[in-house]
């Protein structure tokens, strides 16, 4: 699983990207997972009661009833929760599993390894195309400009990457600027178009500054949408075209951005945008202001496509590659 920026992207072999000491890397880690704890306190104490180790100490019907309503409350989802309380089950009668502690730790296994991704290495993104292009779509209020403006950053200063961003939201005036200045804050070029011009373009144009600059990354900002609006989905497609006609098996990524609040909701908008543009990863934002904080094993176990970015604040560094055991643990632990 990626647990820092350095370990999300697949980069190759590249002596120019900055260093980090492994202390340095380590303290900034446990930095993250105490702030991740400590935004999850809401989603934590919605289901504590339910998963704590007193729950355990008489087995029977009710408890494992108890326990699909806690974590579905929490926005796990029905059919995973319904998956891990049958596999605990089978495992306590076996006797795998012997008492309340272990079955805890046992619940955490399980939410992780249903949150992670199918095939080994999916949760990564691979930087490894000249330049690689990343498509970033949602709906609007998901967060996808500051998304945009953080991933760039941490391109930059911490993997040493040149990045241009393209401004394809050409519907919003206030996007384009707000991702300007995300943009020069992240020491990245920057593309955009006349209001309303057609978004395809601007994509096109951000893509051949990349080719012609020797940019390492292209990002592509594109309008938010509503998964309901059948035009503007089109819309997407094409814009996800017009790339591929200028680079080949571009975008080599599309992330979408997911609002953690809006909880069951996210897994049809995951669904829906996967039917428009190959979506390779989900960008779960706000996770600081939900009691729902399940949602992140419920898209990835339903989907199918992997969680790469969470994020539980406004700062820079409260957006973090995503970790399923390390999510799961402050889903349910406060240690």
């Amino acid at each position: 699983m990626a647990r820092d920026w350095q370990e999300l992207f697949v980069t190759g072999a590249d002596s120019a990207a900055p260093t980090v000491a492994e202390p340095e890397r380590e303290e900034e880690r446990r930095g993250f997972l105490r702030r991740l704890r400590e935004n999850l306190t809401k989603t934590r104490q919605a289901i504590s009661a339910e998963v704590s180790s007193t729950l355990f100490d008489q087995l029977d019907a009710d408890t494992w009833e108890h326990l699909e309503e806690a974590l579905i409350y929490a926005d796990v989802g029905a059919r995973t929760t319904a998956q891990v309380v049958e596999r605990l089950e089978r495992e306590v009668e076996s006797g795998e599993v012997a008492d309340g502690h272990a079955l805890t730790e046992r619940l955490t296994d399980l939410l992780a390894e249903l949150a992670a991704p199918e095939a080994p290495g999916a949760d990564r993104i691979d930087l490894r195309h000249e330049p690689t292009v990343l498509l970033v779509v949602g709906v609007n209020g998901t967060g996808q400009t500051t998304t945009i403006g953080k991933l760039a950053w941490h391109l930059h200063h911490t993997l040493g990457r040149s990045v241009v961003i393209g401004a394809a939201d050409t519907y919003r005036a206030a996007a384009v600027e707000q991702l300007e200045q995300w943009a020069a804050r992240a020491d990245s070029a920057f593309v955009r178009g006349a209001p309303d011009s057609d978004p395809g373009a601007v994509a096109f144009d951000a893509v051949a500054a990349a080719r012609r600059d020797g940019a390492d990354v292209v990002i592509v900002d594109t309008a938010g949408r509503l998964h309901t609006q059948d035009e503007l989905m089109a819309e997407l497609g094409k814009v996800a075209r017009v790339i591929g006609k200028q680079l080949p098996d571009a975008p080599h990524e599309t992330l979408l951005t997911i609002d953690a609040t809006t909880g069951q909701n996210g897994v049809r908008q995951a669904r829906l945008f996967a039917e428009a543009v190959p979506v390779s990863g989900i960008v779960l934002t706000k996770l600081d202001g939900t009691a729902k904080g399940g949602i992140a094993l419920a898209i990835a176990g339903e989907t199918g496509i992997p969680v790469k970015l969470i994020g539980v604040g406004e700062q820079l560094e409260d957006l973090r590659p995503f970790d399923p055991g390390e999510f799961a643990r402050a889903l349910l632990t406060s240690e």
